[in-house]
């Protein structure tokens, strides 16, 4: 209204001018209208109301059923609008709500409101929240501390904003109780009882009682044990619920956290310091990049600190396996060995331990936990194989209370980004053990905690580093991909990191394609400059460049070398082709090509398109993060969805088998495929990916991704030990099928997992997904079990007769002189 009100002031000037804009910070071109900020039309008798929550707290959802439970009421009218931006859970949510006795007609959001809902007691460091509050506001915190320290632990501006608006403030450990209840993170249900009866909108009985006939609607499909969970935090919120003392002056010193460095790059504090502090509306004009182009790696600077706990390294358990690294979704876990003279300078709290192998007697292995990026899912406490062997519950890695980490973790996580970085070529990339010392170029990302799809792209950043080309379809992959200021994928120490695309949903196979062929044009247009130049060059160097393997990281490396020579010489000489070359000199280096997307993508929307570019004989690798269902949209069922999982659109469980589509591309005789499941194998899956790079041609990669989707009983802690029943059930069989081995008369066909040794009824169960249908409609349930059960015999056995045959026994019969090396001999296409 305000912005409204502002164009109708300018209109009224005697010289109003024409190309004015409103609601921006146009310093510019200077044509923004100054907006009175406090100007507000809210009917009286409308109660406003504003909630900060985290996403995949519950706190939207909460309030969309306060919302219908004030408007059940006929002399009650209630509204609600929410706004959250697009990571897939742990952003900041803002419920704007409504309700009042009259008709609310208001197609705006809040500007002031009469009570404040703060479900995280980190904004309150990071963004100014109770600018909002009216005088004599309510405000509810949820803080993990005793109600005597809340105070001292608010920093000056909100102690200001408290005592100058006189607000009253109510505290509870929401989060505290939650744990204690096994609700997780999910604290709506303990908050919006707080709410209902600091408000008093409701009588007390009657908002309880309406609140757990909400939630008797809105969770009863999720089984019994949920629905008394949710009760029991009912029942229970208002006793732990405090007002808190306001004492007669400020006691704080410290101010709002800054989230950006000084040492940060201009882009980061002009833009993303605003968005992370939620007031991106105020960017100005002039800070916009004329080319829309964005620094990566942003999600460093975020810093979200949601995990209520996070796991702390025990140095003397640990066995220096890397199976915590790999598998951290995040990349939150890292680690490093380095000599043992750098620890001269180490923080206090910074531990170490000597190098387990043989042969290094001065090195130190240190395993770092960045605390504030730690989402808390607790996969790698689960996953930890190093136990106490006295107390076999204590591991070497363990979950304590994130809080008390937080400034020790600032300091050792700096000491550590400090020491040396592990060059790729130095280390063992076939196992975790190897891999866990190169630095990740996928960090932080904004994907759910427990993500079963992040590490496989982690791993892709690790395994081939700043060649990697990925063109992303759209879905989850993208949304925590390209989520603008927060961009998880980063440029390594030398400034060169993956080239990321995001295409629409169903035509990556084509866009990835289409780079492909771009990327080998350039390449071929770049060694035919050489050929041109080799006498100004240097024939030696130019032989050298045109001739030198590209396989192996050191041969990369050297390769690079190559390059950087080349550019020295392109600088001292004149002349067009010596510029166009400088112009194209890096795409003498291969490049890895990715096509990443999900099961929606690749078996559905974009299936036509993904067949299209496995029948062709271009070097691509197209990775499929399946996780059987439409994941970004909210769980629909897909042709991946097995017999009997119950998913949106297939309510009643569905009632076709998956589609077999690792089959149907080994069917083609020359698109490398693979099956991986990481927690099934880390070094199948290590292999398969390093296999489908190498390979000179087409590659498949289908990548079993657990999901929020298919209801884990805790969550998706459970992720990879879901993984490992997934695969000793035969639900998800590895597998490796490779068309070189036939050029050596050798089967192609190798089955990495063993015969199943659990009953599927063990795998599927531990899913909601499944337990769902037993709930609703048992006898159909038992009946699709064992439908499921002997497609998942049966499969396996057509896996094993494959696996059994000789190299021969293939259609299409393959040929030495290969379709795909014909294809290059005539288009002279660049091979790795």
């Amino acid at each position: 209204p305000a912005m409204a009100k502002a164009v109708f002031d300018h209109l009224k000037a005697d010289e109003p001018r024409t190309g004015f804009t409103i609601g921006i910070n146009d310093d510019v071109s200077g044509t923004s209208l100054p907006v009175a900020e406090d100007f507000e039309i809210e009917p009286a008798g409308t109660t406003r109301a504003l909630f900060f929550g985290l996403g995949s707290d519950g706190t939207v959802g909460a309030n969309k059923n306060s919302v219908k439970i004030l408007a059940e009421d006929p002399d009650r009218f209630a509204q609600g609008y929410f706004v959250y931006d697009s990571h897939k859970s742990g952003a900041e949510t803002i419920s704007h709500l409504r309700f009042g006795d009259t008709p609310i007609t208001a197609p705006y959001l809040l500007t002031s409101a009469d009570f404040i809902g703060v479900h995280r007691f980190e904004f309150l460091d990071k963004m100014d929240v109770l600018r909002h509050a009216r005088e004599g506001a309510t405000v509810l915190i949820n803080a993990p501390y005793d109600p005597a320290d809340v105070w001292s632990h608010l920093r000056r501006p909100v102690q200001q904003h408290i005592l100058h608006e006189r607000l009253r403030v109510f505290t509870i450990d929401a989060s505290g109780v939650a744990q204690r209840l096994g609700l997780g993170p999910r604290v709506n249900t303990i908050l919006q009882t707080c709410f209902f009866a600091i408000s008093g909108v409701l009588p007390p009985e009657e908002g309880v009682r309406r609140i757990r006939k909400a939630i008797e609607e809105s969770y009863g499909e999720k089984g019994r044990d949920i629905l008394e969970k949710n009760f029991a935090a009912v029942d229970s919120a208002l006793d732990h619920l405090h007002e808190l003392a306001i004492p007669g002056g400020v006691t704080s010193t410290e101010e709002l956290r800054v989230f950006v460095p000084p040492d940060a790059p201009d882009q980061m504090k002009r833009i993303a310091a605003l968005q992370f502090s939620g007031r991106g509306d105020e960017i100005p004009v002039s800070a916009i990049p004329v080319d829309g182009s964005y620094l990566g790696g942003t999600t460093q600077y975020e810093k979200r600190n949601l995990a209520f706990e996070v796991p702390v390294w025990n140095p003397d358990l640990c066995i220096q396996c890397g199976q915590c690294s790999i598998i951290c979704p995040h990349s939150v876990i890292r680690a490093k060995s380095y000599d043992a003279t750098l620890l001269e300078n180490a923080p206090d709290g910074f531990q170490s331990a000597p190098v387990n192998a043989r042969g290094y007697p001065d090195k130190r292995y240190t395993l770092e936990i960045a605390v504030e990026d730690c989402t808390g899912c607790g996969l790698c406490v689960d996953h930890c194989p190093a136990h106490d062997p006295l107390e076999h519950s204590v591991k070497a890695l363990n979950f304590m209370p994130r809080q008390p980490q937080v400034e020790q973790g600032r300091r050792t996580l700096a000491f550590f980004d400090s020491l040396p970085e592990h060059r790729r070529q130095e280390v063992d990339l076939h196992q975790a053990r190897g891999l866990q010392f190169v630095r990740p170029l996928f960090e932080f990302s904004g994907a759910c905690a427990g993500c079963g799809e992040t590490p496989y792209l982690k791993i892709l950043s690790q395994l081939f580093g700043d060649r990697l080309q990925i063109a992303n379809a759209t879905g989850c992959t993208s949304i925590y991909g390209g989520n603008l200021p927060a961009l998880p994928w980063r440029p390594g120490p030398d400034g060169r990191g993956p080239a990321w695309n995001n295409s629409l949903f169903e035509d990556n196979a084509e866009f990835g394609f289409g780079m492909r062929l771009a990327v080998d044009q350039q390449a071929e247009m770049a060694r035919a400059l050489v050929r041109t130049l080799a006498d100004r060059i240097g024939p030696r160097l130019a032989e050298d460049i045109l001739d030198a393997p590209q396989r192996t990281d050191s041969e990369i490396v050297s390769q690079r070398a190559r390059v950087e020579e080349l550019r020295r010489q392109l600088a001292n000489m004149k002349g067009g082709p010596a510029r166009d070359l400088e112009t194209l000199a890096e795409y003498l280096v291969r490049r890895s090509m990715w096509i990443v997307g999900g099961d929606g993508w690749a078996y559905d929307i974009g299936s036509g398109g993904l067949d299209h570019v496995l029948a062709q004989s271009r070097d691509v690798n197209i990775l499929v993060l399946d996780t059987e269902v439409y994941s970004n949209t909210g769980g629909q069922a897909s042709k991946a969805t097995p017999l009997g999982a119950a998913a949106k659109f297939a309510a009643a469980g569905k009632r076709t088998p998956r589609k077999d589509l690792a089959l149907q591309a080994i069917a083609s005789g020359y698109v490398y495929v693979a099956q991986i499941a990481l927690a099934g194998s880390p070094e199948q899956t290590l292999q398969a990916l390093r296999d489908a790079e190498e390979y000179e041609g087409p590659s498949l990669i289908l990548a079993y991704s657990q999901c929020i989707a298919h209801g884990l009983q805790l969550n998706l802690r459970d992720g990879m030990k879901q993984q490992r029943r997934a695969v000793a059930s035969g639900y998800w069989p590895l597998f490796r099928y490779d068309p070189r081995m036939r050029q050596a008369g050798m089967n192609p066909f190798r089955l990495d997992s063993t015969r199943p040794r659990l009953p599927l009824e063990d795998f599927v169960y531990q899913e909601l997904r499944y337990r769902l249908l037993t709930q609703t409609r048992p006898e159909e349930a038992r009946i699709l079990l064992r439908q499921a059960q002997a497609a998942v015999d049966e499969r396996y056995r057509i896996y094993e007769d494959i696996a059994a045959r000789d190299g021969t026994r293939f259609h299409p019969f393959w040929q030495e002189e290969s379709a795909a090396r014909s294809d290059t001999a005539e288009t002279g296409q660049t091979q790795k």
